[in-house]
């Protein structure tokens, strides 16, 4: 009797322990996609290059969750939904690399015909997987499940060539996109520094950031082509190198993705490429002391144009995303607002921000909104940073200069 209470005991610690460690397991893809849609939603409003990004890590976290429903959920529905289906996403992922290192330093952000040709790669895989993805459900689910789960033979033969080539392919695929986003890199970083003799001033954090998330791609691509040719997936090595694990690497290769992007909130949460030094070549002398009567004169007709838009009202408007509408060195913008108006680029930002207030308030477009709701209409994050930004400017509080119209 005590040993069949101890086995039952043993069976139900087993089974909470294999429900816990799959629930790790899926949190993992989770928060990745989680990642990916805060990324969208703080850079929808910015350049192109940022869309690239938040495409890319999409892409790779779905890649993610694609590898928990083949090898962790042990779900026949799963391995059917997923097998084979899903493989077009892997020849994604390289080509928004590329277009997100290209156009993060790309002068003009619009993407250029020629570059859809790299998505050609992509294209054929779907013709690739067409004749698995045409099969009815149910048989899609018994060649799935017989592959992963009962035979591991990768020699499934699809259309062009067999399932294990491409397995091959894919990661070569990436790793040649990963050295393609490097040179270009270090290509127009050399040409900018003989063109204009210096870059932008968010360059070092670009650059850093650039290198790591390319580094992190090459450490995937290189691992799975390792895998491919030592045939790591398709035997059950003892020890650490077993099926199990080697998804669990490639899946915490990248989490860890997802983990440094919080490590450069810059990029997460701002928008960070390169803006047109066009005053760089011509005035270096300015950048540092200030910038001409000129220069100054014509930052101030392009502003009264800028301003038409109302872009502060923007919640994630700031220096670097003004610079790169106006396509100037955000050091000769920083210049204008020091010397040419007396006050900072916060400053000038949040009187502009007041004022479009208190024209609202003046003309009767507040009326039915509360002081929140003003203050996130005018672009301020909180309410308290309105409340003092209006009481620096006004003298007042927002609710007693409501009241003056009331």
């Amino acid at each position: 009797m005590e040993n069949q209470d101890g086995l039952k005991k043993s069976t139900i610690f087993a089974r909470s322990q294999s429900i816990y460690q799959g629930f790790m397991e899926l949190l993992t893809p989770f928060f990745g996609l989680f990642t990916s849609f805060i990324l969208f939603y703080y850079r929808k409003d910015f350049n192109r290059s940022n869309l690239y990004l938040a495409l890319f890590y999409l892409c790779s976290n779905l890649i993610v969750f694609v590898y928990f429903g083949l090898h962790f959920s042990k779900n026949p529905f799963w391995e059917g939904v997923f097998f084979i289906q899903f493989m077009p996403l892997s020849f994604v992922i390289g080509p928004l690399l590329y277009y997100y290192v290209k156009y993060a330093v790309a002068e003009n952000k619009n993407i250029i015909p020629k570059d859809y040709l790299h998505l050609i790669p992509a294209f054929l895989v779907v013709l690739y997987s067409l004749p698995y993805t045409t099969l009815p459900f149910s048989e899609k689910v018994k060649i799935a499940h017989h592959i992963q789960a009962v035979t591991q033979d990768y020699d499934y033969t699809i259309s062009f060539f067999s399932l294990k080539n491409m397995l091959f392919v894919r990661p070569f695929h990436l790793l040649l996109y990963c050295i393609m986003s490097i040179v270009y890199f270090i290509r127009d970083t050399n040409k900018r520094k003989t063109i204009y003799g210096q870059m932008p001033v968010n360059y070092a954090i670009i650059k850093k950031w650039i290198y790591v998330l390319i580094g992190l791609q090459l450490f995937i691509s290189l691992y799975c082509l390792l895998d491919s040719y030592a045939d790591f997936i398709l035997n059950e090595y003892s020890g650490i190198i077993n099926q199990k694990n080697y998804f669990r690497f490639l899946g915490i290769a990248f989490s860890f993705q997802n983990i440094v992007l919080f490590l450069f909130p810059k990029i997460l949460f701002d928008t960070i490429s390169y803006p047109d030094p066009t005053f760089a070549k011509t005035r270096p002398s300015q950048i540092k002391k200030g910038n001409s009567s000129e220069t100054n004169q014509n930052i101030t007709t392009q502003l009264s144009h800028y301003l038409i838009a109302k872009p502060f009202v923007l919640s994630g408007f700031n220096l670097s995303k003004m610079a790169l509408d106006l396509q100037l060195s955000e050091r000769v913008l920083s210049n204008y607002f020091n010397s040419e108006l007396g006050i900072s680029f916060s400053e000038w930002k949040n009187n502009q921000r007041v004022d479009f207030a208190c024209k609202m308030i003046a003309e009767g477009k507040a009326d039915k909104l509360t002081v929140e709701g003003i203050s996130q209409n005018v672009g301020f994050s909180s309410r308290s940073k309105f409340i003092d930004a209006f009481k620096e400017r006004k003298g007042i509080v927002p609710s007693t200069y409501i009241k003056q119209f009331s």
